[in-house]
């Protein structure tokens, strides 16, 4: 892989890491529009970051093959 291709996937990864307060509310509202309650689509949302934060820790760690 070429530096630049190295780059430009580590430039996507971290967007995607670190999502902005507009794209939070962007997928609250989108979720909302799917028949959940305001309530219901925030717990969706507090679960999914939740999740990443507690398997973030496991992607800085060696693969085991199995």
């Amino acid at each position: 892989m070429r530096n630049s291709e190295m780059m430009e996937e580590l430039s996507e990864q971290v967007a995607f890491e670190e999502p902005t307060e507009e794209e939070i509310i962007s997928l609250w509202q989108s979720l909302k529009s799917n028949k959940l309650s305001g309530d219901e689509a925030w717990h969706a949302i507090v679960t999914g970051i939740a999740l990443d934060m507690a398997f973030a820790r496991s992607k800085s760690m060696p693969q085991v093959e199995q």
